[in-house]
């Protein structure tokens, strides 16, 4: 599981010894085609890592359409704003395949934040440096669809 999980980009430039504990904390879940990894509004399980397959991120709108918000595939993650606000899930995730994750459940980050700061620390320190440049691309994009209209 060691050499699965150094794959994952938010458990990047971890040693093989913090990623042994995580492994302790990690369960192996399998979703089919269509099947929902978590829907709106739902409490949250956990973080997601995604080791294979595909998941399309979708919110529903007030007159019931179905909008795509993205579509991740192996290494992202998902379901950390949930935890870190703790709140319910804002979108829905949908297996478009067959889609393999990890995931750390809810108590089990929290208790991970508490036992091992450092490492929690180490974890938080990638994801913002993740979620940063998402909202530079996103800025971008958004600027030059501003421009080119």
């Amino acid at each position: 599981m060691i050499k699965a999980l150094k794959k994952q980009v938010l458990l990047k430039g971890l040693s093989d010894a913090e990623l042994k504990k995580i492994a302790k904390n990690i369960k192996r879940l399998s979703f089919g085609k269509g099947e929902d990894l978590f829907r709106e509004k739902e409490e949250t399980k956990g973080l997601y890592m995604i080791s294979s397959g595909k998941v399309e991120i979708s919110k529903t709108t007030p007159d019931g359409w179905k909008q795509r918000l993205t579509v991740l595939s192996g290494s992202h993650f998902l379901g950390e704003l949930s935890i870190i606000e703790k709140r319910r899930h804002q979108a829905n995730a949908t297996a478009l395949e067959k889609t393999g994750v990890f995931l750390i459940t809810k108590n089990d980050f929290e208790k991970m934040e508490k036992s091992d700061t450092a490492l929690t620390s180490k974890i938080m320190k990638q994801l913002v440096l993740i979620l940063s440049m998402n909202l530079r691309r996103m800025n971008e994009k958004f600027i030059n669809a501003l421009i080119s209209y």
